[in-house]
């Protein structure tokens, strides 16, 4: 049951695994001697045939590399944003160690989904970063869906990058890759497009008239090659790119 938990029958008995909603859902009553969760702690109840056996308490960790991950994204102008179905009491602490200062708890699949509908409709470009099944429809919403190679195989086909680290040192080191792609690529285009516009009239026999000038087939079929080299060779200049975080200039 999408951002409340799951059932089944074990052993003959009607077992329940979720959060306090989906206990009253099915009109189970918590036990009123259970401790209250510590900040930063999600809980989640079970019961055996609707009555309350029990419940497990998950604490997030904070990847070492969070923290400087969300402040290379603001450094870059991005407004960060946390998506969670954990409740708030569990999604502050970890917001706060990372950095991120916007935090929407307890949200469910249909809740995320609307969220990035509604920046979108503001005129944001937005990129969804996920990986449980979870984060499945918002990845496919968004302009870009970014899902960690990890996680759920439903998040990893919904997204549009998948990284294969999870890290999260490795999103900003995707969008500045992008980028960096996006400019070659516009450098080839200018290139090309400057290059068949000289090339394309000395063909035609521009020059001929006033300076007897002709390209012979031979000569043009060797300047086609010499673009397509100098595109590629412009191209591979990508493989010995590197994200800023990792230069020794970016270090200091």
């Amino acid at each position: 049951m999408p951002g409340r938990g799951l059932s089944a029958k074990v052993e003959a008995q009607d077992c329940l695994l979720g959060n306090e909603a989906l206990f009253r859902e099915f009109f189970i009553p918590l036990p009123g001697n259970v401790p209250a969760s510590e900040p930063g702690i999600t809980r989640l109840w079970m019961a055996l045939n609707n009555v309350p056996a029990g419940f497990f308490d998950a604490r997030d960790a904070l990847r070492p590399d969070a923290a400087e991950a969300i402040a290379a994204l603001r450094r870059d102008n991005l407004r960060v944003l946390m998506l969670t179905g954990d409740t708030a009491a569990a999604a502050d602490p970890i917001a706060r160690l990372a950095g991120i200062t916007e935090v929407e708890a307890g949200l469910d699949p249909a809740g995320k989904l609307a969220r990035i509908r509604a920046l979108q409709q503001t005129g944001l470009r937005v990129a969804m970063v996920g990986d449980g099944i979870n984060d499945a429809a918002a990845l496919a919403q968004a302009d870009a869906g970014i899902a960690m190679g990890t996680g759920a195989d439903l998040a990893q086909e919904a997204g549009d990058v998948l990284l294969l680290r999870a890290l999260p040192s490795a999103i900003p080191a995707a969008l500045y890759l992008a980028r960096q792609t996006l400019r070659v690529m516009r450098q080839n285009l200018a290139w090309a497009v400057g290059y068949n516009l000289l090339g394309i009239p000395l063909a035609a026999g521009l020059l001929y008239p006033a300076f007897h000038i002709l390209l012979t087939p031979w000569l043009a079929a060797a300047a086609m090659a010499l673009s397509s080299i100098c595109v590629l060779g412009n191209s591979l200049r990508l493989r010995r790119w590197q994200p800023p975080a990792a230069q020794p200039s970016a270090a200091r």
